[in-house]
């Protein structure tokens, strides 16, 4: 492997930046480093996102029918929730260890610098921890699947 890059490398990364709307990128392979970031500042924000479910239809319509469903939806629109978003590109765990309690369930109370779940990047293991008081309403990544940098995890209600 040459430890040069050349430009045509450089555009295919800023590529996948855009095209994966990431907003950086950091690469190192045998000590060469480049890092590549977007400017969002002024940028319209994201329209949100629906929660991922389950890759079965039947499971959002009877998730639309739910009353609990439409009551988070009222807090979301008053601006009542708070969301944690994942600070990088890796792999989402609810779970410290495969046969291991997740760290929080649904309606759980949870506090500041509390651990909500772990991103695994680069064999490295990144706890994320709860930035205020409250109650988890929503999780919206099933155990083991991939997040990008800013994707929704974690949807809660702030204590009064």
């Amino acid at each position: 492997m040459t430890s040069k890059i050349d430009y045509d490398e450089i555009n295919r990364l800023i590529k996948l930046l855009e095209d994966k709307n990431l907003t950086e990128f950091e690469l190192e392979v045998e000590g060469f480093k480049i890092r590549i970031a977007r400017n969002t500042r002024g940028a319209a924000s994201p329209a949100p996102q629906p929660a991922p479910t389950s890759s079965n239809s039947s499971a959002t319509a009877s998730e639309s029918a739910n009353p609990g469903a439409a009551g988070l939806e009222a807090q979301v629109s008053q601006g009542q929730l708070h969301f944690v978003t994942s600070p990088m590109v890796g792999t989402f765990y609810r779970t410290p260890a495969p046969n291991a309690p997740p760290f929080v369930e649904i309606d759980e109370p949870v506090k500041k610098k509390q651990t909500l779940c772990i991103i695994e990047a680069m064999k490295l293991m990144n706890e994320i921890e709860c930035d205020v008081d409250g109650t988890i309403k929503e999780i919206f990544i099933e155990n083991g699947k991939p997040v990008e940098f800013g994707q929704k995890l974690f949807a809660i209600l702030p204590n009064a």
